[in-house]
């Protein structure tokens, strides 16, 4: 499920790589991330630029099973230097979105998740340099913004990440496997200013499910739409400014701590 093209997918991996470098620019790159608080800013450019150049290399060689990124040239600026470091993170993006859009969506190359495919890559590349791109605001304290369809993408997909690692057996979220794990709870997500912007999560005796909807829970998480992507994402606490929990605040804490990859 997806609401937008593959050709926005990669523009948007540029765009928002060129946010993320403006985030950097004159900041001090060895502050800690608060959001990701074992790396520093630095480290956070470098996972950055090594994932994309990492989907590059994958979707360039159309290769059908995993490659180790340590494997993938260029994996590192040519130099400490701010200035080197900015321009590696330009040209990996640029790079990445070049193959994707050569490939187009439907070729089929290895994954870690639900689908294999080019097309799975941009969507998933883009969304990776929103949140980082969040994560780089916010310790650089520069402004955050992403357009509606982004931002309401983008917590879509995430929900389709934590269900994937769900049905997967993945360790880091067994909280939410397992019989009775939250059962008959609910949440709801409401975005303030995004009519439509609202996503409803029921959990059942099998786990969990969820679709855009308006419905009562027993809590809800409101929020303007770029705010609530914060939020459900662990960059912004639920109690900040602009964000309001109605409800059983046990069920949202609930969530949070079970889809803390």
């Amino acid at each position: 499920m997806s609401s937008l093209t593959h050709d926005r997918y990669c523009d948007e991996i540029i765009s928002r790589t060129e946010a993320f470098r403006a985030a950097l620019r004159g900041a001090d790159l060895s502050a800690t991330v608060p959001t990701c608080p074992d790396w520093d800013l630095r480290a956070l450019a470098h996972h950055v630029g090594r994932a994309h150049r990492w989907v590059g290399e994958i979707v360039r060689t159309r290769s059908t099973d995993v490659i180790q990124p340590d494997a993938v040239p260029n994996g590192s600026p040519a130099s400490e230097d701010a200035a080197a470091l900015d321009a590696w993170l330009a040209e990996g993006a640029e790079a990445t979105a070049e193959a994707l859009r050569a490939a187009g969506t439907e070729v089929k190359v290895w994954s870690w998740a639900w689908e294999g495919s080019t097309g799975f890559w941009a969507r998933r590349m883009a969304h990776e340099t929103v949140v980082h791109h969040a994560d780089a605001a916010i310790t650089a304290g520069t402004g955050f913004e992403v357009d509606p369809e982004l931002a309401a993408d983008t917590i879509e997909e995430w929900l389709q990440i934590v269900d994937f690692a769900r049905t997967a057996g993945t360790d880091r979220i067994a909280g939410l496997t397992g019989p009775g794990a939250g059962t008959g709870h609910s949440l709801h997500l409401h975005a303030t200013d995004a009519p439509g912007a609202e996503w409803l999560v029921e959990f059942g005796e099998d786990g969990y499910a969820w679709r855009r909807a308006h419905g009562k829970a027993d809590v809800t998480l409101r929020a303007p739409l770029t705010e609530l992507l914060l939020a459900f994402n662990r960059r912004l606490p639920v109690d900040h400014d602009g964000v309001e929990v109605i409800g059983d605040r046990a069920v949202l804490d609930f969530w949070l701590k079970n889809t803390e990859f």
